[in-house]
């Protein structure tokens, strides 16, 4: 199965039937699908006319992205994963994104002009806000036996609030509502279907199936 917004199509089943999967197996999967739905998102805001330039904004907005995807991610593991697992599988989950993040960064912006790297300081980026992403909760009316963990109202809101400084003053008094009412949303149901189907224990067939962001 494939889980589709516009432009993004990512497989998300296991189509071994009875393999072993270990939690950075996992992990090394939902960390492809995490940061292409990030980058999905911003494309999708640029469609929208926010100015997200090329070069260091581009960064600081994949770089907020990431860490609330990986929240969202989080959240799911805790309610499916042992928590010896869920270590195992969130450690490994920021560690992929964070080399993904900086090879990109590397490749675009050149090496870092003082003594830190892009990885760690997404690392300790993640490790802060995350921080803050656990004091919000769940939708009280999302199917929560379905998809694992849904963010409310609050969980959401606070992602467009570190979202606004990334984006050029004129754009910032509309973010808020662009990410509550369209991305944010599309994005966490992405995320969500692929834990699920990365988590499902069922042999699956090779079929298509789409997953409108509209």
């Amino acid at each position: 199965m494939s889980v589709n917004v516009p432009g993004l199509r990512v497989k998300s089943h296991w189509f071994k039937a009875g393999a072993s999967r270990t939690p950075e197996q996992q992990a090394g999967a939902m960390a492809f699908i995490v940061w292409r739905t990030a980058h999905q998102m911003l494309k999708r805001m640029r469609g929208a006319e926010f100015h997200i330039d090329a070069g260091a904004p581009y960064f600081e907005f994949m770089r907020e992205m990431l860490v609330f995807l990986i929240a969202v991610v989080d959240r799911i593991a805790h309610a499916r994963m042992d928590a010896t697992g869920r270590l195992a599988f969130t450690t490994a989950l920021v560690q992929h994104v964070a080399a993904t993040l900086a090879d990109n960064e590397t490749e675009l912006l050149g090496p870092r002009s003082d003594a830190a790297s892009y990885r760690d300081t997404f690392i300790d980026l993640v490790n802060q806000v995350t921080d803050h992403y656990a004091e919000f909760g769940a939708d009280p009316h999302a199917d929560a036996s379905a998809v694992g963990f849904a963010p409310d109202f609050a969980f959401v809101r606070y992602l467009g609030s570190r979202l606004e400084p990334t984006l050029p003053p004129a754009d910032r008094r509309w973010v808020l509502d662009q990410v509550m009412a369209s991305e944010a949303p599309d994005a966490v149901d992405v995320v969500q279907r692929a834990m699920h189907d990365l988590f499902s224990t069922e042999p699956r067939t090779r079929r298509r199936a789409a997953l409108s962001g509209d």
